[in-house]
């Protein structure tokens, strides 16, 4: 993983810089998008011209970069050793504007039958369909039903590391009625609170003040306070602008702001951990 800039010093490279007559370019994490597009209105006021899209999620994003579809990939995975052997003539330059946390998510009715915490292995066999019912796990007696992210999204990847670490790939998914697969932030939540019996990894932020849903302790750890400050719960992500070869132009005014006092105001609205939470460790 590269390292993650924290300064943004000025490059002879122009790399992430979009052309004079055109807007800068910025896609990809719906997780790290809430962020950009406060962050691109209060800019255009600024006079600069800038376009968001959420196309793919991180993975797509990442793929847009490298192609030279964008300036500005939004993620919310780090690149790994596959992009860059993908990717090999990119020099991806990642820069965090905050931390998410991603949260294992059901249905309030079912948290208030019994259902409050999880541990890696009662998850493991929830994701995989071996655990059909809640009360195999001391919930209800209601099928479970399973809504994950499709492959490649940030949300998905900091899943799969918790349940099967960094060595091991994910089995296949599972196949049959009770197991579906979602691609966005919305679209999760969305299936999450009209589906009687549903589970779903998601961001912490989209399940904050839903009454008809809750989030489960993991490990008996929860997403917040000095868990998450502490880097010790689990299922935590940064939030990261990527681009190729060191921010210039366009692309570090859009970083330089999200860093800024004003652009982390933003972050911290949208319930993420702000980089003065995470430095302050």
């Amino acid at each position: 993983m590269a390292a993650v800039v924290s300064t943004l010093a000025v490059a002879a490279s122009s790399a992430g810089c979009a052309a004079e007559d055109e807007a800068l370019r910025v896609s990809g994490s719906t997780t790290v998008n809430p962020v950009v597009s406060d962050a691109a209105k209060v800019l255009r006021q600024r006079g600069l011209e800038i376009t968001v899209d959420t196309q793919g999620g991180s993975a797509g994003g990442i793929a847009q970069l490298a192609s030279g579809q964008i300036d500005v990939a939004m993620s919310s995975k780090p690149i790994d050793d596959e992009d860059r052997d993908r990717f090999s003539n990119i020099d991806f330059v990642e820069t965090e504007v905050g931390r998410d946390a991603v949260a294992i998510v059901i249905r309030h009715d079912v948290y208030e039958a019994g259902v409050r915490s999880l541990t890696r292995e009662q998850a493991r066999r929830i994701f995989e369909g071996e655990i059909a019912n809640w009360s195999e796990v001391g919930g209800p007696d209601l099928p479970v039903y399973v809504y994950n992210k499709e492959p490649g999204r940030g949300t998905r990847e900091v899943l799969d590391k918790f349940l099967y670490g960094s060595d091991k790939e994910a089995p296949p998914d599972p196949v049959g009625g009770n197991y579906s697969i979602v691609g966005g932030n919305e679209e999760t939540r969305t299936k999450l609170s009209t589906t009687p019996g549903s589970v779903a990894p998601l961001s912490v932020a989209f399940a904050e003040d839903q009454p008809e849903l809750a989030i489960v302790a993991v490990e008996g750890m929860l997403p917040e306070g000095e868990d998450l400050r502490s880097g010790e719960y689990p299922l935590s992500r940064p939030l990261l602008l990527i681009t190729d070869g060191t921010p210039q132009g366009d692309a570090r005014t859009l970083i330089d702001f999200a860093r800024s006092a004003e652009g982390q105001r933003l972050v911290s609205q949208h319930g993420y951990v702000e980089l003065a939470k995470l430095e302050a460790q």
